[in-house]
């Protein structure tokens, strides 16, 4: 079955709390998804992202990301991206540092629409120069996993559930 939902993980694990999405998606990656999503860790290569967007035409992506919005650190959220004002801008070009809005913008840029985007947050700790997640964001790892099960199962044809557009879980 040709994949309807992408997962995907970015960020830099060379960052420390950067690396939030790309432990999320290894996480997945352990687990049994359903066979019309595919999971998929883009670690930094945003345009790599972007291209995939462009050609895949998926019904919904999940972007699994650290992204601050003044929540606690370790806070697990769940928002709807707005395509129209998140692609009103041209978008600066770098292949190993795009971030998500930067990649919606490249895929309209190319003609394309991404379709649905959800973004899967979690508010860092630290991002800085270092390896490995802070403890509050590695706690976060598994409220993450469960909320992108949760937004699988509420995609499935047979589920009756609407996909939230915005909420939030508070870090541990």
């Amino acid at each position: 079955m040709t994949p309807r939902v992408l997962v995907a993980g970015v960020g830099n694990i060379f960052l420390g709390d950067d690396g939030f999405g790309v432990e999320v998606v290894r996480r997945l990656s352990e687990v049994d998804v359903p066979s019309w999503a595919r999971v998929a860790d883009y670690g930094i290569r945003g345009m790599h992202l972007a291209y995939d967007l462009a050609g895949a035409r998926y019904a919904l992506t999940i972007l699994v990301d650290a992204t601050s919005r003044g929540e606690a650190p370790g806070t697990v959220y769940v928002v709807e991206l707005d395509l129209e004002s998140e692609c009103d801008v041209a978008p600066v070009l770098d292949a190993h540092g795009m971030q998500p809005d930067v990649v919606l913008r490249l895929v309209s840029t190319l003609g394309e629409d991404p379709g649905r985007v959800l973004l899967v947050g979690c508010e860092p700790a630290r991002i800085d120069q270092r390896m490995g997640l802070s403890p509050v964001v590695a706690r976060a790892v598994d409220t993450a996993v469960g909320v992108v099960l949760d937004l699988l199962a509420a995609h499935d044809p047979g589920a009756r559930e609407e996909l939230p557009c915005a909420s939030a879980f508070p870090g541990k």
